[in-house]
């Protein structure tokens, strides 16, 4: 951070930093731009960028490897230390940092263990909460939502609108929430979000999500995006890849070490509104006339928009251009786009700027996520019609998953 001030008084731009404390001293800028810098300043704002390769780099992919490596082989050999549950543990991750498709996959399964007469328990973190509140938030104990977004974070919330019949807790301490659900919710199961490098709880089903090539051609924190070292995936049982093929997926499992493997086809569903004006009306496929969907209880669901209809993606995920990419190829005409930072709290200033954006483009409805659908929710009133388009996943083969978690239960 120090380097991009001292970067910023160089270019001449205001410095927007804290003020100093009075028991800090002066550091003199240096005469030239440093050599690595994580991120790049403007007169406005810092924007990230991908570092560049110095000297240091393969000292530093070596020390945080070594480090994680060595948690988690201490972690293993020592099976007492860990917590457990007394119902079975079902953990999906991740080795990278965001943007493989985790909770689709979470809520998949998620809703097969609800098919089956399970009641499951998806066990969070709630990473990005406005209200990190101690101990255990209830978003859902399987029959209604009884949190917003403030207290569960986006993907709780979104979990649990998504699988109605599944139980949602929160917690920073997740054996407590799972100890928690199975006492007073009743759950047979869990799921564990986000749970590969949360070693101190037992799990009896390690799924990891990865897209093609990510984890092979990867490097670890804080040159890369792997959260640990490449042999870390081996632990999995069951390897999920987003965007492959079965014979894709099995040859990433077979390089990887892992002996199940299935690929995960993600498609769009329809349009539902969410808020603004014409809450009746509902939006064509663009391939055809008869809508995809409208609003339930809703018997005249209204004007349709133009068909095709200009739309305005708008995401704050971990990839929006892969949201936009997938509007596209289901053949709306995506006008244009605007992207925000992952679990990005949205403002009214950021509606207003939506807004001109919407009608510059001349788009006649906002396209967004679902994760992003739930922090629009807590605006209130939008100037603009705007609608989630829900992701929709399909595993190949589905087998591959679901018996590896029929054997566990």
């Amino acid at each position: 951070m120090r380097s991009c001030r001292w970067w910023a008084i160089r270019c001449g731009a205001r410095a927007s930093a804290r003020r100093p404390a009075p028991w800090s001293k002066p550091i003199a800028a240096p005469r030239r731009r440093p050599s690595r810098c994580w991120r790049r300043c403007s007169p406005r704002k810092c924007v990230p960028i991908r570092p560049t390769s110095g000297p240091l780099d393969p000292l530093l992919d070596s020390l945080y490897g070594h480090v994680m490596r060595v948690r988690r082989r201490w972690v293993e050999q020592h099976p007492e230390r860990r917590q457990h549950l007394s119902r079975p543990v079902i953990s999906v991750g991740n080795l990278s940092v965001g943007g493989t498709g985790k909770s689709p996959v979470v809520a998949s399964i998620a809703q097969w263990l609800v098919d089956h007469g399970q009641r499951p328990a998806i066990l969070s973190r709630g990473y990005g909460r406005a209200d990190a509140a101690d101990g255990i938030v209830v978003v859902s104990d399987g029959t209604r939502v009884l949190a917003g977004v403030d207290r569960s974070g986006d993907e709780p919330l979104m979990l649990a609108r998504q699988v109605p019949g599944a139980a949602v807790c929160v917690s920073p301490d997740r054996h407590l929430a799972g100890i928690f659900a199975e006492r007073q919710l009743g759950c047979t199961v869990h799921v564990l979000d986000d749970g590969f490098q949360h070693l101190q709880l037992a799990r009896d089903l390690d799924v990891l999500v990865t897209t093609m090539g990510e984890i092979p051609r990867g490097r670890v924190i804080p040159m890369g995006r792997l959260r640990e070292p490449i042999d870390a995936a081996a632990r999995a049982q069951v390897l999920v890849v987003s965007d492959a093929t079965a014979g894709a997926a099995s040859t990433e499992a077979w390089s990887l070490g892992i002996s199940q493997a299935c690929g995960a086809r993600r498609g769009l569903g329809g349009p539902v509104w969410v808020g603004g004006p014409d809450p009746g009306s509902r939006i064509p496929d663009p391939g055809s006339r008869p809508a995809l969907s409208a609003v339930e209880g809703i018997p005249d669901p209204g004007p349709r928009l133009p068909d095709p209809g200009k739309v305005l993606a708008v995401a704050g995920i971990a990839n929006p251009s892969r949201f936009v990419d997938a509007l596209g190829d289901a053949g709306w005409q995506v006008a244009d786009s605007v992207a925000f930072p992952d679990h990005h709290r949205y403002t009214r200033a950021d509606v207003d700027r939506i807004a001109k954006r919407m009608q510059q483009s001349g788009a006649v409805a906002v396209f967004t996520t679902d994760k992003d659908a739930v922090r629009f929710e807590a605006l209130g009133a939008l100037p603009f019609r705007l609608y989630r388009v829900p992701l929709v996943v399909t595993f190949e083969p589905a087998e591959a998953l679901f018996e590896s978690v029929q054997a566990i239960l």
